[in-house]
């Protein structure tokens, strides 16, 4: 994609269709449903704009920390979320860092609010980042508890994680994250409302 597209959209005056890019750009695997969530950081004065863009979306949102005038913003469509969360694997993994999801049904408002309060600590320099935030974004398991184990080093290659297990399933992965985003771009630089675009994948 043509830098100078990117930086033309994320420089328009209108406030709605930058935000709608912005999230179009980097969320695009979310929005596409190849994800169950992504994060990303909007401009807090832009993040009022949110309720209004993903308005008939069916994607919701929780603002986890704001810190200079940036709110890191975790986006999900809720009864997806939760079937991930209630996997065996996920339960079991995110309970290690007292989420409170081993058992029974997982409780999605609690859990995000235990994961802002963490993120929060961070920004306040009380804790190191609470890197298993890996493992709400989709990633597989044993790339998250690589990075974690290893400090983010010695990881086999990278792309939108660090890979320290399936390296070629990852790379097929990262393929079809580029697919996405090309596609969701072509889709919005058209003329298609973000409702459009996300909702085909719903």
């Amino acid at each position: 994609m043509p830098i100078e597209v990117v930086s033309y959209m994320l420089s328009v005056e209108d406030v709605k269709r930058r935000l709608q890019f912005q999230l179009i750009l980097q969320c695009a695997p979310f929005l596409k449903g190849i994800k169950v969530a992504c994060i990303t950081n909007v401009d807090k004065e832009v993040c009022r704009e949110l309720r209004t863009v993903l308005a008939g979306t069916g994607i919701e949102y929780r603002i986890l920390t704001v810190r200079k005038g940036r709110c890191l913003v975790f986006f999900f469509r809720r009864e997806a979320f939760k079937a991930y969360l209630n996997r065996k694997d996920i339960r079991e993994f995110l309970s290690l860092y007292g989420y409170g999801c081993a058992g029974g049904e997982a409780d999605v408002d609690g859990i995000l609010q235990r994961l802002s309060a963490r993120v929060c600590r961070y920004s306040k320099e009380d804790i190191a980042f609470p890197h298993e935030i890996g493992a709400f974004l989709d990633y597989p398991l044993e790339d998250v508890k690589g990075f974690i184990d290893n400090g983010g080093r010695n990881c086999l290659i990278t792309g939108y994680w660090k890979v320290y297990g399936d390296a070629e399933k990852a790379q097929m992965m990262f393929l079809a994250y580029d697919k996405a985003k090309t596609s969701a771009v072509n889709e919005f630089l058209v003329g298609r409302h973000i409702r459009d675009i996300a909702c085909a994948a719903a």
